[in-house]
């Protein structure tokens, strides 16, 4: 059986322990809110993967940013 977090009167205040109880109940609205956002963090972070190996160089290389041939030595 999975052990479940518990959050104790003695260390928080009430309005804590309240806020505790909202984001962990599936009929709120802050726990809604906490898993849409979740899902969507998910989501742009990996859209952002894709486009890094998309991309395959280092971000300080000038080779990635200009022509090769355009460079003077």
């Amino acid at each position: 059986m999975a052990k479940k977090k518990v959050v104790s009167s003695k260390t928080h205040t009430q309005a804590q322990l309240n806020d505790y109880a909202n984001q962990n109940n599936p009929n709120n609205k802050a726990y809604k809110a906490n898993k849409a956002n979740a899902k969507a963090m998910r989501k742009k972070n990996k859209a952002q993967a894709e486009l890094a190996s998309y991309y395959d160089c280092f971000p300080l290389d000038p080779m990635c940013y200009t022509d090769p041939y355009d460079m003077e030595f």
